[in-house]
């Protein structure tokens, strides 16, 4: 028998080509598509950007800079509200 891939000369029974390992049969079933996992890193870091927010909110008073401090953390908790509604609106 004759490999269909490379044309090697195979033994009747080969289940694979021994130069190239192409199967010399179709297979039989076929595969299961896996859904890919979705990793938690914009969940942590949508819960991170919060995090930093609430610690920079805390020491607003006891810098020398509170309204800027506050501005900051606005636009921080901002950033990580998005990132956690981007998950949720990719989830679905």
């Amino acid at each position: 028998m004759r490999c269909r891939n490379c044309g090697t000369e195979i033994a009747d029974k080969a289940i694979v080509c021994y130069r190239c390992g192409a199967a010399t049969t179709d297979p039989v079933r076929k595969a299961v598509p896996v859904k890919a996992r979705r990793s938690a890193s914009s969940l942590l870091s949508g819960v991170a950007f919060l995090v930093v927010a609430l610690i920079i909110l805390s020491f607003a008073k006891a810098s020398g800079y509170p309204q800027s401090m506050d501005a900051a953390a606005i636009v921080l908790a901002l950033i990580g509200a998005g990132l956690l509604g981007a998950r949720l609106v990719r989830r679905r």
